[in-house]
Formats: structure tokens, C-alpha cells, sequence
């Protein structure tokens, strides 16, 4: 499965799922995202069971504001549309494969 690119108008879809979803807030110019971007590139692919989609906070304010993102990389792992798990900065694949675990 590929990754998608989130915004305003495919959130609540997205939100809506019945998969597990794996958000990824990040910035083009954040040097931490581009190094977890690959890592949450290859968890989709490996898992199609996920659905993982990446949200780019300075195209989405709104969507951004809305899970209080402070800083990025933020990770969310939402299950019926509540988030079950979240994290703040670069993680190891190992690490945000098992915040999927919940």
C-alpha cells in the first residue's frame, strides 16, 4: 500500500477507516522527518493491512492545529477514529512499529 497525502478534504475519510492508520506530520525543510520518512514509507508497503498517510503541517495548518502538533516529526496511530498512541521526533523503525502494537 502506498502512502497517502493527507489533507482537509480526504481527513475524514482517512479518520474514518477500519484499518489502523499511521499518521506522519511533518515539513519539508525538517531534517528529523526526512529521516523517518523512508522508515514510514517501508512500514507501508510492508503492512497493507495499515493504512498510513502523511500530513505536511505547513500545506495544513488546520489539520495540524487540530491533533496539537508542537513538533515534528509527530507520529499518531488512530484505531476508529481515536488516536491510540502518539510520539514526538525520530524513531528507529522497531520503536514506531510497535507504537502500532497497541
Amino acid at each position: 500500500m502506498s502512502v497517502l497525502s493527507i489533507n482537509k478534504n480526504n481527513f475524514e475519510q482517512v479518520k474514518n477507516s477500519d484499518k489502523t492508520v499511521l499518521l506522519d506530520f511533518y515539513a519539508d525543510w525538517c531534517g528529523p522527518c526526512r529521516m523517518v520518512s523512508p522508515i514510514v514509507d517501508e512500514i507501508a508497503q510492508e503492512n497493507p493491512q495499515l493504512l498510513v498517510g502523511k500530513i505536511n503541517v505547513d500545506d495544513e495548518p488546520e489539520l495540524a492545529a487540530s491533533f496539537d502538533v508542537a513538533s515534528i516529526p509527530m507520529l499518531v496511530v488512530m484505531k476508529g477514529g481515536q488516536i491510540i498512541n502518539q510520539s514526538v521526533g525520530a524513531k528507529p523503525k522497531p520503536q514506531i512499529l510497535a507504537m502500532l502494537e497497541v
